[in-house]
């Protein structure tokens, strides 16, 4: 997809592009490398008073949205009187689209043959003209019905702007190329936009609705009776929307920069990723089972050697040495400790006793793993 950038022109590139522009206005303004939508087909709004000029719709271009906006047409009181105004254009040139803007000036120029309606149809202006510091207005062209005006007349003006909508010059759009009056008035002594022109389109860049990403080519406001006056009675929507061209920027840019989901697979089943979690403490448990020697409650016996083992092929009893703990299943402590003095004889198979010092024996010694139970008996009453 093409993104669509803006920038304004380096004085060099300006220098190449000015004698191939070969006319018009010297100040070119922002560059874009998508077309603008069409035109919209709207209705006039009612002159407020009498003095005031008629200033077409058109889409300007917001370089902080990257994106196209409706500015309303709207009647406006000229900077000074004898002044008509020139409507901006957008112009191809190469892969990019060149901003003209408007101005006022004693004569009409050359605004790309754009046929922007209501006396701008693409050659000079047929909605009025000036005499004796007074303007005078084509009913034809003009929804001047509602206010108390002489000065008018009636000539009838071809508009086909429903037909060719198309808002640029040059590249695939409108082919047109400035006449030697619209040439002469290039030269002339031009005057800026007003400040209410400037708030006018200010309000429209800072209007979501009016962004060619959210209205698709179809303004909600498409004309307003006064500069600036978006809520005022008389406002008119667009009939009819524009065509939009070339790619389109997201509508709300934000979401461009989102972080990326998780992954849908551990999102359903987010069990596939807790095995992990319980292992962890047992791998942690593991090192702790060689401390269990060391004075900890365990009914486990400590392991033995291999000479033990062999030793002991029949593996009668548990414990084949002593522990250091008395608190288990065993009868009063008086006698492991005289076992512990006068060992049974009939073990000579035995492992010695560790190097640790003697303790009480474990309770089962004088059990099952003696082979001759009534001999105990006998040694107590020899040692008694």
């Amino acid at each position: 997809m093409m993104k669509p950038w803006s920038r304004f022109l380096p004085p060099a590139l300006l220098a190449l592009l000015l004698p191939a522009l070969g006319m018009a206005q010297i100040s070119v303004g922002v560059s874009v490398n998508v077309p603008p939508p069409e035109l919209p087909v709207y209705d006039q709004p009612p002159m407020p008073a009498d003095g005031y000029i008629w200033t077409p719709g058109y889409w300007a271009w917001s370089d902080d949205d990257q994106d196209y906006y409706w500015v309303p047409g709207t009647w406006v009181p000229p900077p000074q009187p004898e002044y008509l105004w020139t409507p901006g254009y957008w112009g191809a040139e190469g892969v990019v689209f060149l901003w003209h803007p408007g101005y006022w000036g004693p004569h009409v120029g050359f605004y790309g043959g754009v046929n922007y309606g209501y006396g701008y149809v693409g050659n000079g202006y047929e909605g009025g003209y000036w005499q004796g510091g007074r303007m005078y207005y084509n009913r034809s062209v003009n929804n001047i019905n509602n206010v108390n005006v002489t000065n008018v007349y009636n000539k009838t003006v071809i508009n086909n702007v429903t037909v060719n909508r198309v808002s640029y010059n040059g590249g695939n759009g409108i082919r047109a190329q400035p006449t030697p009056e619209q040439q002469a008035a290039t030269r002339e002594r031009h005057i800026e936009p007003t400040p209410l022109q400037r708030q006018h389109v200010d309000m429209a860049r800072r209007d979501e609705s009016l962004h060619a990403s959210r209205n698709e080519g179809r303004p909600p406001i498409a004309a307003t009776p006064k500069p600036a006056a978006f809520n005022a009675p008389g406002v008119v929507p667009a009939r009819q929307g524009g065509a939009l061209n070339g790619a389109r920027p997201s509508p709300n840019p934000a979401q461009r920069n989102a972080p990326p989901r998780e992954s849908p697979a551990l999102r359903e089943n987010p069990g596939e990723r807790g095995p992990t979690r319980p292992s962890a403490p047992r791998v942690e448990q593991e090192p702790q089972r060689e401390p269990r020697f060391q004075n900890q409650p365990r009914n486990e016996p400590p392991p033995r050697s291999e000479s033990q083992i062999r030793s002991e092929p029949q593996q009668r009893y548990e414990a084949p040495r002593p522990s250091s703990e008395p608190r288990r299943e065993a009868p009063p402590p008086a006698e492991p400790r005289r076992a512990v003095e006068a060992p049974p004889p009939p073990r000579p198979s035995a492992p010695p006793p560790p190097p640790r010092p003697a303790a009480p024996p474990p309770p089962q010694a004088p059990h099952p793993a003696a082979p001759h139970p009534e001999r105990p008996p006998e040694r107590d009453r020899e040692h008694g």
